[in-house]
């Protein structure tokens, strides 16, 4: 079997991730030990994001043509990509978190990162992972948006309530006048 027929299949399998991926960070993962990696993938994984080590070619051949050939020049020594598919915030948090927690380690790092077809590099990357998820963004929104409705249903439950105690005590009076009148 010649070599091309061999790194068909890897391409192929990168591709199909780029098809699917709305964000892919490029990730320079020297010094990890075994256990680390593994955690690290565990987590990522756990997050939704799938990461992967690929030889720099394969990449430059997957990513030909599409908005992640913008990643071209970051390919260089050791490379592992982590793709996010639903939110695009996604990867970028779980590698921010995950490369936090290899307190140990200081030569793990995010090389560069396509976010919706934008290149950004490490500084670009860690800004975006502080970025609320589309999730906690919407929540916020309709919070937000609940907020006055519900002040102002308070507000006219404690004007009713208001009302409700002054009016007793103002029918009980006219009540009291008129029975001594009757008798």
């Amino acid at each position: 079997m010649a070599k091309v027929e061999l790194k068909a299949p890897v391409v192929e399998e990168i591709k199909q991730n780029v098809d699917k991926a709305t964000s892919a960070i490029i990730i320079d993962y020297r010094g990890m030990t075994v256990e680390q990696d593994t955690a690290f993938r565990k987590e990522l994984r756990e997050s939704g994001v799938k990461y992967k080590v690929y030889k720099n070619t394969m990449l430059r051949f997957a990513f030909d043509g599409t908005p992640y050939a913008q990643l071209d020049k970051t390919l260089e020594g050791p490379t592992a990509v982590a793709f996010g598919f639903d939110d695009v915030t996604v990867p970028a948090k779980a590698v921010a978190k995950c490369i936090k927690d290899l307190k140990d380690v200081e030569t793990v790092k995010v090389k560069a990162g396509v976010i919706d077809g934008v290149l950004y590099d490490e500084a670009g990357v860690a800004k975006i992972a502080t970025i609320p998820s589309r999730e906690e963004l919407l929540s916020r929104l309709l919070g937000s948006m609940q907020s006055p409705i519900t002040n102002f249903a308070r507000v006219l439950k404690q004007i009713a309530e208001k009302q409700g105690e002054a009016a007793p005590a103002a029918e009980a009076a006219p009540a009291a006048e008129a029975a001594p009148a009757n008798a």
